[in-house]
């Protein structure tokens, strides 16, 4: 997380986005932004041809990261982006990951 976050409450989203998220990089893509931004949490690919995304940090950083997943990564088009907030407690993530596709 940024310095001027640490004092921010973490919040915890899952994330599925739909479109042409997959074969176009949007995994890695997803994956260098994130540990730019500091924030923690995993992306795969799923069988359906979605794209998941566990994303934790503050507020900010999170709406952030959701703009960006709309339209960051080129070559991808994304045609829903479907968010589930996360309740309390949760286990608090160290790291940004790419997980096995499923």
């Amino acid at each position: 997380m940024n310095p001027g976050d640490k004092n921010e409450a973490i919040e915890c989203r899952l994330v599925c986005l739909r479109g042409r998220v997959q074969g176009v990089g949007y995994r890695d893509a997803c994956l260098h932004h994130a540990r730019a931004k500091g924030i923690t949490g995993w992306v795969r690919n799923r069988a359906d041809g979605s794209v998941e995304a566990m994303l934790q940090g503050s507020r900010r950083e999170l709406d952030a990261m959701c703009n960006w997943l709309r339209d960051g990564v080129p070559g991808a088009w994304v045609d829903a982006l479907e968010l589930t907030q996360v309740p309390p407690p949760f286990d608090r993530l160290d790291r940004f990951e790419r997980l096995p596709s499923l």
